[in-house]
């Protein structure tokens, strides 16, 4: 068992934050009616730096020699990873909702394994892209079933311009990662405190030069003071942010870039078992995407 695990940490690694994406998801578009996507996105990533820096402490992971070569590329990854990028997608999820968004979010991991193989050389066997391709078509066909969420035809315009650069903004953080990250000794954790802490910055110059009224400024201050939405925040940025991006550099030092997002972008597949033990039916459709993405995900882990 020990050996499948160090065999397959990446590829597991990976699934394990789609699951925590998914749930956290559906926290973030209530969060994103209350705060714009950019201080939602800085006031999460302040609570897992602080999580991170807490967990480096205790663990005695202070000052890693990282080559300026790496950290370069981990600084540039979370400023468009995560300063970007997911601002890119709250924008989206507020104009599309989770199941247009989330399909956008189909292409990174095809845009991710191409790009990768053009700047890393980093070539997959034909199971491994057949994987990709089940897994992205399956969610694909899960997230696409059918669609709720009321939107004009102004509001459907601009989500897809944002779900398309946070796509490419997934997509190019990954592979920069993935650059720093492979055969190197740099630690996960310590690569996702830096991709945060350069996140963090460039959300904050951003934050500054906006020009802001007193009144927003107060309503933001007092909606932080209040401890139900602090608790849901801080919960929601410990899994989503802290844990989620941890596994995430897990996962993108242990195996493909193109692989490591593929698994990653299967969060819509964890919310039908959910769905199930709710309650809520669910159609033959949905259950046959989660067939086909797990065909992909049994190519994927297979491929080594």
């Amino acid at each position: 068992m020990s050996s499948l695990l160090t065999t397959f940490r990446g590829e597991l690694a990976a699934l394990s934050a789609a699951l925590i994406w998914a749930l956290a998801s559906v926290v973030y578009i209530s969060l994103g009616q209350q705060l714009s996507p950019l201080r939602l996105n800085l006031i999460k990533g302040l609570i897992a730096i602080g999580f991170l820096l807490l967990t480096l402490l205790l663990q005695g992971k202070l000052l890693p020699h990282v080559s300026p070569t790496a950290l370069g590329l981990l600084c540039l990854s979370g400023v468009i990873g995560i300063g970007f990028g997911d601002t890119a997608y709250f924008e989206a999820l507020n104009c599309l909702g989770a199941r247009r968004t989330l399909a956008l979010e189909s292409i990174a991991p095809p845009l991710a394994a191409v790009m990768a193989l053009v700047f890393l050389q980093e070539r997959l066997t034909v199971g491994a892209w057949l994987g990709i391709a089940l897994t992205i078509a399956g969610v694909a066909w899960v997230v696409v079933e059918r669609t709720t969420e009321a939107t004009t035809q102004p509001q459907l315009c601009r989500g897809a311009g944002f779900g398309l650069l946070a796509a490419l903004g997934q997509a190019s953080g990954a592979v920069l990662s993935r650059a720093a990250l492979a055969g190197t000794t740099i630690d996960p954790l310590w690569s996702a405190f830096i991709r945060l802490v350069a996140g963090g910055l460039v959300l904050l110059l951003w934050l500054l030069v906006q020009q802001r009224s007193a009144q927003t400024l107060n309503q933001d201050l007092k909606l932080l003071r209040s401890p139900r939405f602090l608790f849901i925040l801080t919960g929601t940025a410990f899994a989503s942010t802290y844990l989620a991006i941890w596994l995430q550099q897990i996962s993108l030092k242990y195996t493909a870039a193109g692989i490591a997002q593929a698994l990653s972008a299967t969060s819509p597949l964890f919310v039908i078992p959910l769905a199930i033990a709710l309650g809520e039916k669910v159609s033959p459709r949905a259950i046959l995407g989660v067939l086909i993405a797990l065909v992909g995900i049994w190519l994927l882990l297979s491929w080594k």
